[in-house]
């Protein structure tokens, strides 16, 4: 399609992208799409930094330990669902359009947990704003593969999850900065419990929505696959206009080089054909890695807190550099993706945090009090090899589907694996109150590892190297 595209003046979107390389526009994206994913990031991780004082507040000094694994788990049970939704909304009606009203909703549902007085109703609404959270992720990933040059698109889908970590060390921040604080404003009101303005501050992006709605185009690649040539050019426009490049064509309609349509936009397309078993594949290894990524920091402050003998500054302290770790690991999967190849280095990655699990899981034996340090550098290791893993799917996942339905094949495995985060807190928590220590629950973790790492043997080689308008017509030609 490349060499059909240099004739007569038309060209494809792949090419127009591609001829702008990385540019201002590139770099816009990165922080206008990112910033969706921080917010995500955030109000995942900011229960397991507030859940201890939540359940003082509603159920007294002693809490209630059943229900506190269970706190973990309602978001996600809402993310679940909404991802499920967000494949099929957004390959029919847009990528803006379903992660800016996604974006809205999630932070407008979060108030209502600022004022909350009772458990029940802070647990519906963790559910109900879950449900729009859920889009984040996978129209995330299918943005930043869509909008990104192909030579660099592996290292941008990767480095745009680290905002998600982002979003985690701001909760250990905010967390650090607010549980346990007395706000003036919340105690006018008879509200106590310096928790309330973590959820207060997870409520911004609805302010967010509006400014990423006006300055996100839409998809230009969805544009032109469902016939709105009208929004393909305007897009193509606003690239060129905040690019600042010249290409040696006229951005008209009638000059753009449609790729084949491989199917319908529709989840069920996913689970034919050739696509089949690269989706149980990927269902599998995105399960196995947020199986463990969701168990570990469901129960990380509670270790943190042991390990720091309950200093709760240093215990945050040393989740947060365990979660910087994570960002390094998320912007180095997407170099060595490019350099090894995609499913190598998923291999590599699942292979890593197999080992990394077991040594964890050896180094928490060692006397907390003394050990911090050890502590340290375990958690870091563990915490770079499990989000390298995890994060080097993104690309396998959003290349491995053409335009119409590729939402709804990241949706899907995002949904599917990622239903793993309600049962890991829960599982993990049954095991520690049963009485398992912590050495033997992390060596657990190794388990779906393994089993991620022999799901990547079933994967196709992956896409480095072919644009979006190849992977098309490779699509359409099988």
């Amino acid at each position: 399609m490349t060499t059909e595209a240099t004739n007569n003046g038309k060209f494809t979107i792949s090419q127009f992208i591609d001829s702008m390389g990385v540019s201002k526009f590139t770099i816009s994206i990165f922080f206008l799409v990112g910033l969706a994913m921080c917010f995500d990031g955030y109000d995942y991780m900011i229960i397991s930094y507030t859940n201890t004082q939540i359940m003082q507040t509603f159920f007294g000094p002693e809490g209630n330990d059943a229900l506190k694994g269970a706190l973990s788990s309602y978001s996600t049970i809402g993310i679940v669902v909404g991802s499920f939704f967000a494949g099929p909304l957004s390959d029919n009606f847009g990528r803006k359009k379903v992660l800016t009203i996604g974006v809205f909703m999630y932070g407008l549902l979060t108030v209502p947990c600022i004022f909350a007085q009772d458990y029940y109703v802070f647990a519906a609404f963790r559910v109900i704003a879950g449900l729009f959270l859920g889009v984040c992720t996978p129209i995330v990933t299918t943005m930043f593969t869509e909008f990104t040059p192909t030579k660099q698109r592996s290292f941008f889908i990767t480095f745009g999850m680290a905002w998600m970590i982002v979003g985690w060390v701001l909760s250990a921040l905010v967390g650090n900065a607010f549980v346990g604080a007395h706000i003036a404003f919340l105690e006018e009101h008879g509200l106590h419990e310096g928790w309330r303005i973590c959820y207060f501050i997870g409520a911004f992006p609805v302010i967010f929505a509006i400014i990423f709605g006006y300055f996100t185009p839409e998809s230009a690649h969805w544009a032109s696959v469902h016939g709105k040539m009208d929004i393909a050019v305007k897009t193509l426009e606003r690239i060129q206009k905040r690019a600042g490049k010249e290409v040696p064509y006229e951005i008209k309609a009638e000059n753009i080089i449609i790729p084949p349509v491989a199917g319908k936009a529709n989840p069920i397309e996913v689970w034919k054909g050739k696509y089949l078993k690269t989706t149980i594949a990927l269902v599998v290894i995105y399960f196995a890695g947020n199986f463990s990524i969701y168990g570990v920091n469901a129960w990380l402050p509670s270790l943190m807190l042991e390990a720091t003998g309950g200093a709760v500054t240093a215990s945050y302290m040393l989740a947060m550099a365990q979660n910087a770790a994570s960002v390094i690991a998320n912007c180095t999967t997407g170099f060595v993706s490019e350099a090894m190849g995609r499913k190598r280095n998923l291999t590599f990655g699942y292979a890593l945090s197999v080992v990394a699990c077991l040594i964890v899981s050896q180094v928490v034996t060692l006397p907390a009090e003394t050990s911090f340090w050890p502590y340290l550098i375990a958690f870091v290791f563990m915490g770079f090899a499990l989000n390298y893993a995890i994060t080097a799917a993104q690309p396998m996942m959003s290349e491995s589907y053409p335009t119409e339905f590729r939402n709804s094949g990241v949706a899907t495995i995002v949904a599917l694996g990622k239903s793993a985060g309600i049962f890991s807190p829960i599982i993990l928590g049954g095991l520690k109150a049963a009485g398992w220590a912590f050495s033997p629950l992390i060596a657990l973790l190794a388990v779906p590892m393994a089993f991620g790492f022999a799901a990547c043997f079933l994967l196709p080689k992956g896409a480095k190297g072919m644009n979006i308008d190849d992977i098309a017509e490779d699509a359409a030609a099988n």
